[in-house]
C-alpha cells in the first residue's frame, strides 16, 4: 500500500474503527466487519492482509482474558488443529488473483452468517457426535476462512451449540480466532502476500481497531445488546448481499 491515497487511508481507518467498535458491543465482528467493508475497496487478499495483526491482538486479548484456557484446549484440540490445517491448505485461494471469485465467496459468508445470526434457532450437538463433528468443523472454518478471510463459518455456530458458559464461550470464540489467524497469516505468508507495505499496514490498522472496542465496550454498558446486535446482522445481510451481486455484476 506504498503511495496510497489519503481517500483510501481514511477508508481502512473508519473500517478497522468500526470493525473494534462492533467487536467491543458483542465480543466479536472484527474480522467479519473488516472484511465486509474493506472488500470494497480493496482486493481480498490485501484486506485480509490488513486484519492479520488487529485481529491477532484483540483476539489473544480475549484469549487471555477467560477463565479455563487449559480445560478448552483439551477439549476443542482436535478442532483447533483442524482450523488450521484447513486455513494453510486453503490460502492460496486469497492469494490468487481470481478476487471476482473471493468477493462473491466473502459476501456469501457474511449472508450465511447473518442469517444464522437473526434465526431464534438454536442448536446443540450432543455429546457423542462432538469426537468425530469437532474436527470436521475445524476443517470447514479453515477453508472458509482460507476462501474469504472471514473466520466465522461454521465455528461460531458450532461453539455456541456446545452448551459452554458464557465466559467459556467467549473465551472458546478467542481460541478458534487466535487460531485462525494465525494460520491466515503463515499461508498468505507462504504466497508472498502478508509481507512488507502490508504488514506494516496492519500494524498501523490496530491503533483504530482498539481505540473502536474500547468505545464499543463503553456504549455496552449503555445500549441493549440485543438490539444492537440484531442490527449488526441486518447491516450484515445487506453488505454480503451487496459484496456478492457487485462482484457477479
Amino acid at each position: 500500500m506504498i503511495d496510497t491515497p489519503p481517500s483510501l487511508l481514511a477508508v481502512v481507518a473508519l473500517a478497522f474503527l468500526l470493525a473494534g467498535f462492533v467487536k467491543g458491543m458483542i465480543g466479536l465482528g472484527l474480522p467479519t466487519v473488516a472484511m465486509g467493508l474493506l472488500g470494497l475497496v480493496l482486493a481480498p487478499a490485501e484486506a485480509a492482509s490488513l486484519l492479520i495483526v488487529p485481529s491477532l491482538v484483540t483476539n489473544v486479548w480475549q484469549l487471555a482474558a477467560g477463565p479455563r484456557f487449559g480445560q478448552l484446549l483439551d477439549r476443542l484440540w482436535p478442532m483447533m488443529a483442524a482450523i488450521g490445517l484447513g486455513t494453510w491448505a486453503g490460502a492460496g485461494f486469497l492469494a490468487t488473483s481470481m478476487s471476482g471469485d473471493a468477493v462473491t465467496a466473502l459476501g456469501v459468508a457474511l449472508m450465511v452468517y447473518a442469517v444464522v445470526g437473526l434465526s431464534p434457532l438454536r442448536f446443540r450437538v450432543p455429546d457423542h457426535a462432538e469426537s468425530w463433528l469437532s474436527p470436521l468443523v475445524g476443517v470447514a472454518t479453515g477453508l472458509v476462512t482460507a476462501a474469504t478471510g472471514v473466520f466465522v463459518i461454521p465455528a461460531v455456530p458450532y461453539l455456541q451449540a456446545l452448551g459452554l458458559e458464557k465466559e467459556d464461550l467467549v473465551q472458546a470464540l478467542g481460541l478458534s480466532f487466535t487460531i485462525s489467524t494465525l494460520a491466515l497469516a503463515a499461508g498468505l505468508a507462504h504466497h508472498g502476500v502478508f509481507e512488507g507495505a502490508l504488514a506494516g499496514a496492519s500494524l498501523l490498522a490496530l491503533a483504530p481497531a482498539l481505540g473502536g472496542m474500547v468505545l464499543g465496550q463503553w456504549l455496552r454498558l449503555r445500549v441493549r445488546p440485543e438490539v444492537f446486535r440484531r442490527c449488526f446482522f441486518l447491516g450484515l445481510l445487506v453488505l454480503g448481499g451487496h459484496l456478492a451481486l457487485r462482484s457477479l455484476l
